[in-house]
């Protein structure tokens, strides 16, 4: 659907082309309607919502009214887009845009190009997220569960409890086995039991108001050889317990993941550090009752209500250093960190730049497509980052280095001087450290005294930096930047001769 203007990505033999190439074709786009045009008109302040900016729930019965070109609504992942200003610089053609008219479009995206960044591409046009169906009970009638047909019949899990005189223990059953603790989101804040585990593009749901007051605070244990979660919460009195409690929206369902909306609570932020001249790394504690930990190549979204209107920011956490402490668990369930640069006049980073210690912001559950999965088999891995799409990397690295013994991981990262560069200490003592890993710099405005690569990304110097391999191995390469860079990134890939299934560009 939102097809990236390039004229030989995907590969023509590619399976993203062949399951597309029916009835899709692209036009013409009129003068003053290329992507750079796109981009300055997104950076104009112009509103590109409709709805003056501010975010709102939008109904199934309100998305449909949505349908006509100058009035064009769509559905992607949860998030609705005011698509209409888009639509003369879709290269795809105004035609592709409206088969997704005032519908869920993402089975749509997905078939044509999941790769494409559209978070980035349309988050001046978002309108809001899709709205959670509420269920219409009776007065005095228990409220019955919803149930879904399970994606899955016989993967589909179950849920169990015990109790002791001072504890209650919940039990998931998944059948799971490469279940990890990043998989589990568990959150309990006002008697309600919210958990999703998920499970590969499934989501497991339990939402339940607990029968009895428990203690804020929730532990999670997995057990990945078995698919096993337990969660455990303290009584706040001693009492026996006759049911857990009342099945709220979605309990005990197995849905698609991005069927199942955003939950956020709220995050302190109790951490401020200096990364570079506009960068800081944020650290934001989770509420008492919640338990998370964002998987690698995941991201979060940050909300806050700034003037009237709730702005919504996709970022990905990274660890507290690039380099492990050992006295720090790398995965932290109680802590999330952000390397977020600040921008004067950017909707949210300059409300962020002004937080002091103490203040809050709403996080959401992890999102993303990116699995550790993708890295199985690969001896090459190459990162292709510029300014802050180095943080997706970031995690990636440590676990490359960590998990991995047999891969070469090499990263080429695209800044515009010295100071702009994240963390470049760290990744000299890393590549000084561990010869599994390399890092070049390309600076586009560097210093006199720079005698590292110069310029912007471009044909010759990726063909300098990787080697596709005419050999049985397995390549990969993640690319995370600007849109404009992912995507001459992308068609230069393309060149170069590596195939849709050896490139990941991350979203958001």
């Amino acid at each position: 659907m939102l097809n990236i203007p390039s004229q030989s990505f995907p590969a023509p033999i590619s399976q993203q082309r062949v399951s597309s190439s029916v009835g899709r074709s692209k036009v013409p786009l009129k003068p003053g309607r290329s992507l750079m045009d796109w981009i300055r008109l997104t950076k104009s302040g112009a509103d590109l919502t409709g709805v003056k900016g501010k975010l709102i729930e939008v109904t199934e019965d309100e998305l449909a009214n949505h349908n006509k070109k100058d009035d064009c609504w769509v559905c992607i992942r949860g998030l609705v887009y005011n698509v209409s200003p888009y639509m003369e610089y879709h290269p795809g053609g105004v035609e592709e845009l409206m088969k997704a008219a005032g519908s869920d479009g993402t089975d749509l995206f997905d078939q044509v190009h999941r790769w494409v960044n559209y978070e980035s591409m349309l988050k001046e046009c978002l309108v809001g997220r899709m709205a959670v169906k509420p269920l219409s009970v009776a007065k005095g009638m228990p409220i019955a569960k919803k149930v879904p047909v399970p994606l899955f019949k016989e993967v589909m899990p179950r849920y169990d409890w015990f109790q002791t005189d001072t504890n209650i223990t919940v039990i998931i059953y998944t059948k799971e086995k490469a279940l990890t603790c990043g998989s589990v989101i568990a959150d309990l804040q006002g008697g309600v039991l919210s958990t999703e585990v998920i499970l590969g593009e499934s989501s497991y749901l339990l939402h339940i108001r607990l029968s009895h007051e428990v203690e804020e605070d929730v532990s999670v244990q997995t057990s990945c050889g078995v698919g096993k979660v337990e969660l455990g919460m303290k009584k706040k009195s001693v009492t026996k317990w006759k049911e857990l409690g009342l099945p709220l929206d979605s309990h005990d369902s197995l849905l698609k993941s991005k069927d199942r909306g955003l939950f956020y609570r709220k995050c302190t932020l109790v951490s401020i550090t200096d990364v570079t001249h506009d960068t800081k790394l944020y650290c934001l504690q989770l509420p008492h009752g919640t338990s998370f930990q964002v998987p690698i190549g995941k991201h979060v979204y940050l909300k806050s209500v700034i003037k009237g209107s709730e702005i919504v920011k996709p970022y990905t956490p990274v660890f507290r250093r690039l380099i492990p402490e050992q006295e720090v668990t790398d995965f932290d369930s109680k802590n999330i960190f952000l390397m977020i640069k600040i921008y004067p006049d950017g909707a949210l980073t300059s409300h962020i730049g002004n937080l002091q210690l103490g203040d809050s912001l709403y996080a959401s559950n992890p999102e993303g497509q990116f699995s550790t999965s993708h890295l199985q088999g690969v001896t090459t891995l190459y990162l292709l980052a510029a300014g802050t799409g180095f943080t997706p990397m970031a995690k990636l690295i440590q676990y490359a280095l960590k998990d991995l013994d047999g891969l070469r991981t090499r990263l080429l990262f695209f800044n515009r001087s010295e100071k702009d560069i994240l963390w470049m200490s760290q990744l000299q003592q890393v590549a000084e450290e561990d010869n599994r890993f390399e890092v070049e710099h390309v600076l586009s405005e560097p210093s006199l005294e720079w005698t590292g690569k110069r310029g912007r990304i471009e044909l010759s110097l990726l063909s300098d930096f990787m080697n596709k391999s005419t050999d049985d191995s397995k390549t990969l390469v993640c690319v995370c930047g600007p849109s404009p860079f992912t995507e001459q990134a992308l068609t230069i890939l393309q060149k170069l001769g590596f195939s849709e299934e050896e490139i990941h560009a991350f979203l958001g």
